[in-house]
């Protein structure tokens, strides 16, 4: 794998008034020592050397002015001569380099990738839409532009492959134990397990992974109402059992305290019809008319 090297640059404030003078200077030799001489004396073997090398003077001056550019903070530039890689440029600002080498920006800010929806199945053989967001930025450049044929097209394939690993590891939803971690009822723990994988498949094309969620969950349209329906049966039986859990309390309590205090003595059939009227009261759904027995005890 390739592994990145810092390069170093020339302030290019300083290389441009370094090349303005040199470029004043060519231009008075070629003007007063040449072109003036040969008007003055007339042509000489000297003279005529002398201007042909300040023109090929002049013509490297001028390339060398191809070799400024600039970067923007978190910005980089890959630098290349003639296929090799030279190094990376970090500085930022106004620069000079080797007007041969090859400058290949790549931005090092952090890029927010909206994933699409995708159709797939939970661990359950469920049919879901599902989609991811992810933060990442690129840390060695050297990897990203020599390791992978296209770092921003990598991160797109390889993010979708892991959401749909993702979605084949967990169920949509909880069962009734609620012990199982599932897609929608353990948000911390499926993100974290999808920013690991993400870390692992993308560190490949020096890129790493500031943050990754989803953003959409829900059952596929075809099966959306039947397990919306699913889930309030499942919420009125849990609700219920709750009641009928604090009804059976309230009965012991009742019963408990009417021995203890040995308010009425009740037989065994007594007792029963007592809790299945109490049952009654508390465990409907609607309030109940009590007929008063006005008459003996039995």
């Amino acid at each position: 794998m390739s592994q990145e090297r810092v390069a170093k640059t020339t302030n290019g404030w300083q290389m441009l008034m370094f090349l303005l003078f040199v470029g004043i200077g060519i231009g008075f030799a070629i003007y007063f020592l040449s072109i003036r001489g040969l008007v003055r004396s007339g042509p000489s073997a000297s003279r005529i050397v002398f201007l042909v090398a300040c023109s090929i003077a002049f013509c490297v001056w001028g390339f060398l002015l191809c070799g400024f550019f600039t970067l923007q903070p978190n910005m980089s530039a890959v630098l290349l001569l003639f296929g090799k890689y030279e190094g990376t440029a970090k500085d930022e600002g106004f620069c000079w380099a080797n007007p041969l080498l090859t400058k290949k920006k790549v931005s090092l800010r952090a890029h927010n990738l909206n994933g699409e929806k995708l159709k797939v199945n939970d661990k359950s053989g469920n049919p879901i839409e599902i989609a991811l967001v992810v933060v990442w930025r690129v840390k060695d450049t050297a990897e990203a532009v020599f390791d992978v044929e296209d770092f921003e097209q990598y991160v797109s394939v390889q993010s979708e492959s892991a959401l749909r690993h993702l979605a084949s590891k967990y169920p949509y939803d909880t069962g009734e134990d609620h012990t199982e971690l599932s897609l929608r009822g353990s948000i911390d723990e499926v993100s974290s397990d999808l920013q690991i994988e993400l870390a692992e498949r993308l560190g490949k094309a020096g890129v790493i992974v500031d943050e990754a969620r989803l953003s959409h969950l829900a059952y596929a349209p075809e099966i959306a109402g039947a397990m919306l329906q699913r889930q309030q049966a499942e919420a009125i039986v849990a609700a219920r059992r709750k009641i009928v859990d604090g009804a059976v309390g309230m009965v012991e309590m009742a019963l408990a305290k009417l021995e203890e205090h040995e308010t009425v003595q009740l037989d065994e059939e007594r007792k029963a019809a007592m809790v299945s009227n109490l049952l009654v009261v508390l465990c409907g759904e609607k309030a109940a008319h009590p007929v008063v027995n006005a008459g003996s005890l039995y």
